[in-house]
Protein backbone atom coordinates (compact mmCIF):
# COMPACT_ATOMS: atom_id res chain seq x y z
CA UNK A 1 0.00 0.00 0.00
CA UNK A 2 1.38 3.37 -0.93
CA UNK A 3 1.03 6.48 1.13
CA UNK A 4 0.68 9.96 -0.20
CA UNK A 5 2.77 12.88 0.89
CA UNK A 6 1.85 16.24 -0.56
CA UNK A 7 -0.24 14.65 -3.30
CA UNK A 8 2.40 12.31 -4.76
CA UNK A 9 2.98 8.61 -4.42
CA UNK A 10 5.95 7.50 -2.39
CA UNK A 11 6.25 4.07 -3.99
CA UNK A 12 6.94 5.48 -7.45
CA UNK A 13 9.96 7.45 -8.62
CA UNK A 14 9.53 11.15 -9.08
CA UNK A 15 8.95 12.45 -12.59
CA UNK A 16 11.09 15.44 -11.87
CA UNK A 17 14.71 14.72 -12.55
CA UNK A 18 15.80 18.23 -13.24
CA UNK A 19 16.70 20.67 -10.49
CA UNK A 20 14.27 23.47 -9.72
CA UNK A 21 14.66 26.39 -12.09
CA UNK A 22 15.71 29.72 -10.67
CA UNK A 23 13.71 32.45 -12.39
CA UNK A 24 13.95 36.18 -12.09
CA UNK A 25 11.81 38.86 -13.59
CA UNK A 26 13.90 40.59 -16.26
CA UNK A 27 12.17 43.92 -15.67
CA UNK A 28 13.00 43.88 -11.96
CA UNK A 29 16.64 43.11 -12.72
CA UNK A 30 16.64 45.82 -15.36
CA UNK A 31 15.16 48.44 -13.03
CA UNK A 32 17.71 47.73 -10.31
CA UNK A 33 20.58 47.64 -12.80
CA UNK A 34 19.49 51.03 -14.18
CA UNK A 35 19.39 52.45 -10.66
CA UNK A 36 22.86 51.10 -9.94
CA UNK A 37 24.20 52.33 -13.30
CA UNK A 38 22.79 55.80 -12.61
CA UNK A 39 24.43 55.78 -9.16
CA UNK A 40 27.78 54.66 -10.62
CA UNK A 41 27.73 57.69 -12.90
CA UNK A 42 27.27 60.29 -10.15
CA UNK A 43 29.78 62.54 -8.49
CA UNK A 44 28.61 61.23 -5.12
CA UNK A 45 29.74 57.72 -6.04
CA UNK A 46 33.11 58.98 -7.26
CA UNK A 47 33.62 60.95 -4.05
CA UNK A 48 32.73 57.93 -1.88
CA UNK A 49 35.02 55.67 -3.90
CA UNK A 50 37.86 58.19 -3.69
CA UNK A 51 37.52 58.46 0.09
CA UNK A 52 37.49 54.67 0.46
CA UNK A 53 40.60 54.27 -1.71
CA UNK A 54 42.49 57.02 0.12
CA UNK A 55 41.57 55.55 3.52
CA UNK A 56 42.54 52.07 2.31
CA UNK A 57 45.96 53.24 1.13
CA UNK A 58 46.65 55.39 4.18
CA UNK A 59 45.69 52.60 6.60
CA UNK A 60 47.90 50.12 4.77
CA UNK A 61 50.88 52.46 4.58
CA UNK A 62 50.70 53.77 8.13
CA UNK A 63 49.64 50.58 9.87
CA UNK A 64 52.53 49.43 12.03
CA UNK A 65 51.08 46.17 13.22
CA UNK A 66 49.09 44.55 10.43
CA UNK A 67 49.20 45.29 6.72
CA UNK A 68 46.21 43.43 5.22
CA UNK A 69 47.10 44.75 1.74
CA UNK A 70 50.78 45.74 1.44
CA UNK A 71 52.18 48.21 -1.08
CA UNK A 72 51.27 46.99 -4.53
CA UNK A 73 47.71 46.84 -3.09
CA UNK A 74 46.75 43.58 -4.77
CA UNK A 75 43.51 43.30 -2.76
CA UNK A 76 42.49 46.83 -3.75
CA UNK A 77 43.15 45.99 -7.40
CA UNK A 78 41.08 42.84 -7.01
CA UNK A 79 38.23 44.92 -5.55
CA UNK A 80 38.42 47.31 -8.51
CA UNK A 81 38.48 44.42 -10.97
CA UNK A 82 35.43 42.85 -9.32
CA UNK A 83 33.64 46.17 -9.36
CA UNK A 84 34.43 46.65 -13.05
CA UNK A 85 33.34 43.08 -13.82
CA UNK A 86 29.89 43.84 -12.37
CA UNK A 87 29.58 47.48 -13.35
CA UNK A 88 30.22 47.01 -17.07
CA UNK A 89 27.41 44.47 -17.67
CA UNK A 90 25.02 46.49 -15.51
CA UNK A 91 25.77 49.62 -17.51
CA UNK A 92 25.35 47.70 -20.77
CA UNK A 93 22.02 46.31 -19.54
CA UNK A 94 20.85 49.82 -18.65
CA UNK A 95 21.95 51.07 -22.08
CA UNK A 96 20.11 48.24 -23.82
CA UNK A 97 16.92 49.04 -21.91
CA UNK A 98 17.31 52.72 -22.81
CA UNK A 99 17.89 51.74 -26.45
CA UNK A 100 14.67 49.72 -26.41
CA UNK A 101 12.76 52.68 -24.94
CA UNK A 102 14.30 54.99 -27.56
CA UNK A 103 13.32 52.58 -30.35
CA UNK A 104 9.71 52.47 -29.13
CA UNK A 105 9.64 56.27 -28.85
CA UNK A 106 11.11 56.60 -32.36
CA UNK A 107 8.49 54.26 -33.79
CA UNK A 108 5.77 56.26 -32.04
CA UNK A 109 7.24 59.51 -33.40
CA UNK A 110 7.31 58.06 -36.92
CA UNK A 111 3.69 56.93 -36.60
CA UNK A 112 2.62 60.36 -35.35
CA UNK A 113 4.60 62.03 -38.12
CA UNK A 114 2.87 59.88 -40.75
CA UNK A 115 -0.52 60.71 -39.23
CA UNK A 116 0.34 64.41 -39.17
CA UNK A 117 1.48 64.28 -42.79
CA UNK A 118 -1.72 62.51 -43.84
CA UNK A 119 -3.82 65.04 -41.91
CA UNK A 120 -1.93 67.94 -43.48
CA UNK A 121 -2.38 66.54 -46.98
CA UNK A 122 -6.10 66.01 -46.32
CA UNK A 123 -6.49 69.57 -45.03
CA UNK A 124 -4.60 70.93 -48.06
CA UNK A 125 -6.98 69.07 -50.40
CA UNK A 126 -9.98 70.33 -48.44
CA UNK A 127 -8.67 73.90 -48.53
CA UNK A 128 -8.13 73.66 -52.28
CA UNK A 129 -11.69 72.38 -52.70
CA UNK A 130 -13.04 75.24 -50.57
CA UNK A 131 -11.08 77.77 -52.63
CA UNK A 132 -12.50 76.34 -55.83
CA UNK A 133 -16.01 76.39 -54.39
CA UNK A 134 -15.60 79.98 -53.17
CA UNK A 135 -14.28 80.97 -56.58
CA UNK A 136 -17.55 79.78 -58.17
CA UNK A 137 -19.82 81.62 -55.73
CA UNK A 138 -21.06 85.13 -56.21
CA UNK A 139 -19.75 87.69 -53.75
CA UNK A 140 -21.68 90.74 -52.66
CA UNK A 141 -19.25 93.13 -54.34
CA UNK A 142 -19.39 91.22 -57.61
CA UNK A 143 -23.21 91.19 -57.51
CA UNK A 144 -23.33 94.97 -56.80
CA UNK A 145 -20.99 95.69 -59.68
CA UNK A 146 -23.07 93.58 -62.07
CA UNK A 147 -26.30 95.23 -60.89
CA UNK A 148 -24.74 98.69 -61.22
CA UNK A 149 -23.61 97.81 -64.77
CA UNK A 150 -27.12 96.60 -65.62
CA UNK A 151 -28.61 99.74 -64.13
CA UNK A 152 -26.23 101.89 -66.18
CA UNK A 153 -27.18 99.96 -69.35
CA UNK A 154 -30.86 100.35 -68.55
CA UNK A 155 -30.48 104.08 -67.92
CA UNK A 156 -28.62 104.48 -71.23
CA UNK A 157 -31.31 102.58 -73.17
CA UNK A 158 -34.07 104.59 -71.53
CA UNK A 159 -32.21 107.78 -72.34
CA UNK A 160 -31.82 106.64 -75.98
CA UNK A 161 -35.51 105.76 -76.18
CA UNK A 162 -36.46 109.12 -74.75
CA UNK A 163 -34.18 110.83 -77.29
CA UNK A 164 -35.74 108.82 -80.12
CA UNK A 165 -39.25 109.59 -78.86
CA UNK A 166 -38.52 113.36 -78.78
CA UNK A 167 -37.19 113.42 -82.30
Amino acid sequence: MSTRKGGRRLDQPSDRRRPPVFTMDADVVGVYSERLARFLGTGRYLAIQTVIVVVWIVLNLLSFIHHWDPYPFILLNLAFSTQAAYAAPLILLAQNRQENRDRVALEEDRRRSAETKADTEFLARELAAVRLAVGDTVTRDYLRKELDDLLDDLVERLAQRDDEAHD
